[in-house]
């Protein structure tokens, strides 16, 4: 209490005076949950800000997927997860759907690919190894397409390479895939340069196609008239230097692969883009024949035997192939009653060209001549027709020769006729048998019973003759005998093997055996030489 004055009395106190309270005025108490809210709505706008973006990826099974385990990544790093996995309305794929980290949205374009990555061996490969203790995984490939795109479908396989990967895709036509399998080798001079990406059954169910990745920088290689083939096994080819055996690699035993290369005289030509089309051949002799942009067709007809003769054997121009069987057939000539054996062959005019001179004119499409209808029509003319001819005495196979015939009959081309018909001539031997058979018909022709009754008659003749001539003419012959005796004698005595004569006679005997012996032989060499008339015989001096 406050001390009283001397008197006693209290002194004054001080009037209190009502304040008013603020109605905003906060307890401190208060400020927690203020700044919790505040913490929390960042921490929320944060997350937000934050989240990356949401995925669906549909797969045909559900192997290896786990909701909440499953990491999503992309170059061995976790760039999101599996969050939860369902069957697709149709109950025929499973649908995943994924979390993934912000800095991959950029990463999410039409072209991107998903897969499940689990161990796996295909086209000699093994990969995913690691996920037998991790677990599998989901792996990505980030595509660079400006299309953005948030569901997939997963690929059933991994991705050969990826899709950063420096080099160029081509597209291979084939009957079939032979031993090939996603990933086998490509090889360029038995260097591994590429892999096989992937491959599909072509609409119509005749052939299959295949993609193929060649790495940089080995697909500058690729040009414009590259030829693929499989490398498949071993090559196995008889020539006249031995039996030759080839193989790309130990590898391409095992697995296959397909191998390239570009003939000498087309590697000028410029690079091809990506995804040019390409065919795939069976062999490297197939793929490095020479491939003609003009093809004519044309007919010739054989009457003699043409076994031994198939499809794809040779046209050949004094040892030069310049075209090929492409279909026999036969044919009934019901006016003459006659068969034949039409055969259609395929003419390349580019393997006539001067191609070994630089300088050589050339006409426009690569032909010979601007007339080939003029051209055709003077071979002809000149006498030149086609034969067939033995090709491999030992297999007995046939091929088709284009040569000249000076003797043949004249001959000419009836344009109008679709394909038209070029002259033949028979065979070798077909010509000395049909010789022959015209020798006997003559001998059949010849009326041997009457001539055989004529001799009998003339005997009777010739007895009557006799008879008067033992009467009339024998005493005057007795001295023309005795004549000729005295001449016989002398004859004889000329004829003994010790004198002159005999001597000179046997010796003209003898060159004559010679001179048809060197005949025999010229005739035998001819015919089996006949260019020898022309060129002369290999090993003679011009």
């Amino acid at each position: 209490m406050p001390d009283s004055g001397p008197d006693g009395t209290l002194p004054d106190l001080p009037e209190a005076k009502p304040v008013a309270g603020s109605r905003w005025r906060m307890q401190i108490v208060w400020l927690v949950p203020v700044v919790a809210l505040l913490i929390g709505g960042w921490l929320a706008a944060k997350a937000i800000l934050e989240e990356g973006p949401t995925v669906t990826i549909s797969f045909r099974n559900g192997d290896g997927l786990e909701a909440g385990k499953t990491k999503i990544k992309y170059k061995d790093v976790d760039i999101g997860i599996v969050k939860s996995v369902t069957l697709s309305p149709d109950h025929k794929r499973v649908i995943a759907t994924g979390e993934l980290v912000k800095d991959a949205t950029s990463m999410l374009v039409a072209n991107t690919r998903f897969w499940v990555v689990r161990p796996r061996i295909s086209g000699g490969t093994v990969s995913g190894l690691g996920t037998l203790l991790s677990g599998s995984y989901v792996g990505m490939d980030e595509g660079n397409s400006k299309s953005v795109r948030r569901d997939f479908v997963g690929l059933e396989v991994p991705p050969v390479f990826p899709s950063d990967m420096p080099g160029r895709e081509f597209v291979l036509k084939s009957a079939d895939m032979g031993s090939l399998d996603v990933g086998s080798p490509v090889f360029f001079r038995r260097l591994e340069v590429g892999q096989i990406a992937s491959y599909e059954l072509d609409p119509n169910g005749k052939g299959v196609t295949l993609h193929v990745f060649v790495n940089a920088p080995y697909d500058r290689y690729v040009r414009g008239d590259t030829r693929f083939w499989h490398a498949s096994g071993l090559d196995v080819s008889l020539s006249p230097d031995g039996v030759q055996i080839n193989t790309q690699s130990f590898v391409s035993l095992l697995i296959g692969g397909i191998a390239f290369e570009t003939p000498d005289t087309d590697r000028n030509l410029p690079e091809v883009a990506d995804n040019t089309p390409f065919d795939l051949y069976a062999t490297r002799a197939e793929a490095m024949k020479q491939h003609d942009r003009i093809v004519d067709t044309y007919i010739v007809t054989f009457f003699d035997s043409v076994r031994g003769l198939t499809v794809g054997a040779p046209v050949d121009f004094r040892g030069v192939e310049v075209g090929e069987v492409t279909h026999i057939y036969t044919r009934f000539d019901p006016v003459k009653r006659q068969f034949s054996i039409p055969v259609e062959i395929s003419l390349y005019p580019e393997r006539f060209t001067l191609r070994y001179r630089s300088n050589a004119r050339q006409e426009p499409g690569g032909r010979l001549t601007s007339s080939p209808h003029e051209l055709a029509d003077f071979l002809i003319a000149s006498g030149f027709r086609f034969q067939l001819r033995s090709g491999n005495p030992l297999t007995g196979q046939l091929y088709v020769a284009f040569d000249m015939f000076p003797d043949s009959p004249k001959a000419k081309i009836d344009w109008s006729r679709t394909p038209p018909e070029l002259p033949t001539v028979p065979r070798t031997l077909q010509s000395l048998q049909d010789s022959l058979t015209r020798l006997l018909a003559k001998l059949n022709g010849i009326p041997f019973e009457q001539i055989g009754t004529q001799a009998q008659q003339t005997l009777q003749n010739t007895n009557e003759v006799i008879a008067r001539l033992g009467s009339d003419v024998v005493p005057e012959a007795q001295g023309t005998l005795s004549s000729a005796r005295t001449a016989l004698d002398s004859a004889n005595s000329a004829l003994q093997p010790d004198t002159q004569l005999q001597q000179n006679t046997s010796d003209a005997m003898r060159e004559l055996a010679r001179t048809a012996a060197s005949m025999r032989n010229l005739t035998d060499y001819l015919e089996r030489h006949p260019e020898a008339v022309v060129r002369g015989k290999p090993g003679d001096k011009p």
